[in-house]
């Protein structure tokens, strides 16, 4: 269903006149975060004495805030779509997710998601964290296959988002990059940030967010190697921006210098991911490179590790 728009008006009361607009509007519309109130303040729709303002405006003893937040877009639809489950329990599902399928609605892209076949198969996921991405944690981009998880209920929402904040998820890729890194294995300690003219990219940037990739080599072939990533942060493209910056790019990734022949979407597929559930039990899930990926690696000369069962861990399990 979609929401009403909404006016908040504020009056600053305070004495001094170093509270800034977007800190006072945050601070006093306790449901909007103040990310979400700089977007409205770029949209021209916080208003100080009735006329826009910049975030930075400092507000003085009886100046009037309004604040109009645009209607919620409406929820989203289940639409049938095959989904390859790995596992799944009362409170999460795992999903062995295609290359080429969207996460969920954006830019572009307003049906025909995952978050749309999850609702389609999980109707209890509506209720379920962000309407236009129920039940959904973390993400992939759209060309990576492999593990996703999904919650269920909104306690198991809560615990899997927090999991992943705090990094407690463990999470390896493999993924095929040209020629061989020099060291057998390694850590790709670089920050990472949006490309200064390429919008829709990311970069190693020096006022980047900080990012950290574990890798080692798994096999050698003809000009190309067969790598197990594990990120322990997760930025926006961080894998292939780091595989990038080592002089090893994905095949198939052209957005970061990965162009090869046969290959028409990034080699890279989320393998296995290592999770506690909101019980306290350690579940390992885990899915086999799809064919595109296994073709690829016979082509060249990679044999690809065998992909351990999906399931729940033993104390010290992997």
């Amino acid at each position: 269903m979609s929401g009403e728009p909404r006016r908040i008006d504020l009056t600053y009361t305070g004495a001094s006149s170093a509270v800034r607009l977007d800190v006072f509007a945050a601070a006093q519309a306790a449901d909007l975060t103040r990310s979400r109130v700089a977007r409205l303040i770029r949209a021209g729709r916080v208003t100080v004495n009735g006329a826009p303002a910049p975030a930075s405006r400092r507000l003085r003893h009886g100046d009037t805030v309004c604040i109009e937040t645009p209607p919620d877009r409406a929820e989203l639809k289940p639409e049938p779509g095959p989904l390859a489950r790995v596992l799944a329990t009362d409170d999460f599902v795992v999903i062995d997710k295609p290359a080429g399928l969207v996460m969920h609605p954006g830019a572009g892209t307003a049906s025909g998601t995952l978050a749309h076949r999850l609702l389609a198969h999980f109707p209890e996921m509506r209720a379920v964290g962000h309407p236009r991405r129920p039940g959904i944690v973390h993400r992939l981009d759209k060309d990576t296959s492999g593990v996703v998880a999904a919650a269920r209920t909104p306690a198991a929402y809560a615990h899997l988002a927090r999991e992943f904040e705090q990094r407690r998820v463990g999470k390896r890729y493999l993924l095929i990059v040209k020629g061989t890194p020099s060291a057998p294995r390694g850590r790709i300690d670089a920050a990472i940030g949006r490309h200064p003219a390429k919008r829709t990219r990311m970069a190693v940037a020096r006022r980047g967010r900080p990012a950290q990739t574990d890798y080692q080599v798994l096999a050698r072939g003809a000009g190309a190697s067969l790598l197990d990533a594990r990120p322990e942060t997760g930025r926006t493209h961080q894998i292939r921006v780091h595989a990038a910056a080592i002089g090893h790019p994905i095949l198939g990734d052209a957005a970061y210098g990965g162009e090869a022949p046969g290959a028409a979407r990034p080699l890279l597929h989320a393998w296995t991911l290592t999770f506690f559930d909101p019980a306290g039990q350690r579940w390992l899930a885990a899915a086999a490179p799809p064919e595109d990926f296994q073709q690829a690696a016979a082509r060249l000369g990679l044999p690809v590790p065998e992909t351990p069962p999906s399931g729940p861990l033993t104390p010290g399990g992997e």
